[in-house]
């Protein structure tokens, strides 16, 4: 299917690769970099057509980021993390839709769901305070979605937990600079979050779980299929695509180092069985990666667009597979990147960024292998999972 968003991130290849080195010194993607990636339209590819948006297939995203991330990893990833958030504000209040993408139609929006923060109920709405970690791309961001905790009025959290996620402008929170060092994906600028009493309106949050299970666009009467997907698919489908996006640079810039190399038995590389062995072999399990990932987005696609309701197997078998897929990719840039000698591990060889990028992205925690793993298995069994962490992001 046609796709000018990946014609237009192919188009400016030479930008991405030649701002990857300012991007790992800056710890987070260069302004220019930046300016580009928008005009690319990357974030604009799952954006509701009324904002300017392409309201493309899910695979036609999945496939963008992955190329972006093979260029440069950091740019992959925030691609694929930012590029999420325009998918769920589609059913969020058109009041918020309204106030960030109103005026400009490329207002990029952060995250982290994760629920670091507690929120209080006030008139009108909420008080929220917290401190997040990891939002991906964040300084180029003017709106972000976090995750928080419904709070009592001794500002802790109630039990049972009950999940939101709040919607704020960039006047609302701090981002902590200095916070992000790490050893991969430094481009990212994944950096902290930090909200002290901002008052958050009622129609600029929404419940968690309604989220997950879909009946808040219900409520909202959106109808489109792509806004009707899995949350449990939709989510993840951006880190797991820039994290096997990566590791197609892995292989990429190891065929392009191993082309002419000589290995420590004076032998050229392509006259060296073992390696070329290494190399197919890893070749095909990262394309067996993608091809997982993407098969298992047309298929939940073909079901909803046939208006199925995707029951909890269904999704628990789909998380399995995504994160099966990062993992596949992650372990097959390693049997090339071991093969590729100690003029690999110098800083100038953009071998060792995207392998370095690519382990980095195994520690997002839609990557956790064992309770989804779990959860799948016990549904395949046809035995109720219960409530819990088993069924946390399926």
């Amino acid at each position: 299917m046609p796709n000018a968003a990946i014609d237009n991130i192919e188009a400016i290849a030479d930008e991405l690769r030649a701002g990857a080195e300012e991007g790992e010194s800056l710890g987070r993607l260069p302004d220019d970099m930046a300016k580009r990636l928008k005009q690319a339209g990357i974030i604009r590819l799952l954006q509701r057509k009324k904002y300017r948006g392409c309201e493309a297939h899910p695979r036609e995203f999945a496939e963008t980021v992955m190329k972006t991330a093979s260029i440069y990893g950091s740019a992959g990833w925030v691609g694929g993390i930012v590029g999420v958030h325009p998918w769920q504000l589609a059913f969020a209040d058109p009041k918020v839709q309204e106030e960030i993408l109103g005026e400009d139609t490329d207002t990029w929006q952060a995250s982290p769901y994760m629920p670091a923060g507690v929120a209080v109920p006030a008139d009108g709405g909420f008080v929220l305070n917290g401190r997040w970690q990891f939002s991906s791309g964040t300084d180029h961001c003017d709106w972000i979605f976090l995750g928080a905790m419904l709070g009592g009025k001794d500002g802790k959290p109630l039990m049972p937990p009950h999940s939101m996620h709040v919607i704020l402008p960039r006047s609302d929170y701090e981002i902590v600079d200095g916070s992000w060092d790490v050893v991969g994906l430094r481009g990212t600028g994944s950096k902290d979050i930090v909200v002290k009493d901002a008052f958050v309106p009622a129609y600029r949050v929404m419940d968690a779980d309604k989220v997950i299970d879909g009946s808040a666009a219900r409520e909202y009467g959106v109808t489109e299929t792509l806004y009707k997907m899995p949350w449990s698919t939709i989510f993840p489908l951006g880190i797991t695509s820039a994290t096997i996006g990566i590791c197609e640079g892995v292989l990429a810039a190891g065929i392009e180092y191993q082309r002419n190399r000589v290995g420590a038995t004076g032998t050229l590389v392509k006259d060296d069985p073992y390696v070329l062995h290494a190399l197919s072999d890893s070749a095909s399990e990262i394309d067996a990666a993608r091809q997982q990932l993407l098969s298992n987005v047309d298929r939940i696609w073909d079901r909803v667009d046939r208006g199925e309701e995707i029951d909890f197997a269904t999704r628990a078998q789909v998380r399995r597979d995504q994160a099966r897929a990062a993992w596949r990719a992650v372990r097959a840039a390693d049997e090339i990147f071991d093969r590729a000698g100690g003029n690999a591990l110098r800083m100038d060889n953009p071998l060792q960024r995207f392998w370095r990028d690519a382990h980095a992205g195994l520690h997002h925690a839609i990557h956790v292998t064992s309770t989804t793993y779990h959860a799948a298995a016990l549904a395949s069994l046809h035995v109720e999972v219960p409530q819990g962490p088993l069924r946390v992001m399926i």
